[in-house]
């Protein structure tokens, strides 16, 4: 089990992601770079999903196969995310 210094740590680094990919959103990228600022953004993102998965879902810990099943979820969401951002265009 992780300790209250590391959890603090990944607040710390999410709360920091989140704030970047605010900025970067708030800046009005999106309009001039589509296509750069949305993969910022997604690579932000799954960083910051896999924080959470790793740490406060305590993925780390368990089995791989279920840490796979998760992945899934996750490659799931990509692809649907890409799917819909050719819509926007």
């Amino acid at each position: 089990m992780a300790s209250t210094k590391t959890y603090t740590a990944i607040f710390v680094v999410l709360m920091a992601l989140s704030t970047t990919q605010a900025a970067v959103e708030w800046l009005g990228f999106l309009e001039d770079y589509y296509w750069e600022t949305l993969g910022v953004i997604m690579v932000l993102s799954t960083m910051k999903a896999l924080a959470v998965a790793g740490y406060y879902m305590h993925l780390r810990d368990e089995p791989r196969s279920i840490t796979y099943v998760a992945m899934a979820g996750l490659i799931g969401f990509l692809a649907l995310t890409a799917g819909a951002s050719y819509s926007i265009i």
